[in-house]
């Protein structure tokens, strides 16, 4: 996979539809296609995508144990209602368990217990369930409009820290679009979402940035 491949794959996709470019992704993916998720706002359209090209794609959600209550419920009634190929991972140890050694969630402005948080609690089980499930595309809800890092990627990148070629088909989408989605699926959203590791929303948790 060459820089001028992705290149041309990305001018190729950009007049396509997300549906078209998952099409796409799992064609390229010699039947090793996974979704990843977090039940954050949204994830639904992404979800329900894949699901719609290929039924049994594998969902790795890492459960880091801090999860809210709404966000344990969305999820569930997502599994039910798209039969969704779960794979959870969890951290070694529990939510609990970590508080009680380490403390509680670092604060925005501690960069580096924030960073520590997120190695032991996210990147462990997500890097355990990549090597497991060793997809070669991993397609993502990543969107151009999240936040400063994500608005220089584009809908085809290559992963060199998983050795994937990763696939953002809502790349370009706006919220209004991801909501006309929601409704015209029937489908269900969720906002009470939230992710100790990121702090705020311009934030880059770790999955997408090599620290």
């Amino acid at each position: 996979m060459t820089k001028d491949q992705i290149a041309g794959w990305n001018v190729e996709l950009r007049s396509k539809s997300p549906l078209e470019i998952v099409r796409w992704a799992v064609a390229e993916s010699d039947g090793r296609a996974l979704v990843s998720t977090n039940f954050r706002p949204y994830e639904a359209v992404l979800l329900h995508l894949c699901t719609q090209v290929q039924a049994n794609m594998p969902v790795l959600w890492v459960d880091h144990g801090y999860n809210r209550p709404a966000t344990y419920r969305h999820a569930e009634v997502l599994k039910r209602r798209l039969n969704l190929n779960l794979k959870p991972y969890l951290p070694r140890i529990t939510a609990a368990h970590r508080d009680a050694i380490y403390g509680p969630v670092p604060t925005p402005e501690d960069e580096a217990s924030l960073k520590e948080y997120s190695a032991i609690m996210k990147l462990e089980p997500f890097q355990r369930g990549m090597r497991e499930l060793a997809p070669r595309v991993w397609i993502t809800a990543l969107r151009k409009i999240q936040n400063p890092s994500r608005a220089g990627l584009d809908i085809v990148t290559e992963d060199s820290v998983f050795g994937t070629i990763k696939v953002s088909p809502v790349f370009h989408w706006n919220d209004a679009e991801m909501e006309a989605y929601l409704r015209a699926h029937n489908l269900p959203n969720e906002w009470d979402y939230f992710d100790p590791a990121k702090a705020d929303e311009k934030r880059e948790c770790g999955l997408h940035a090599s620290w």
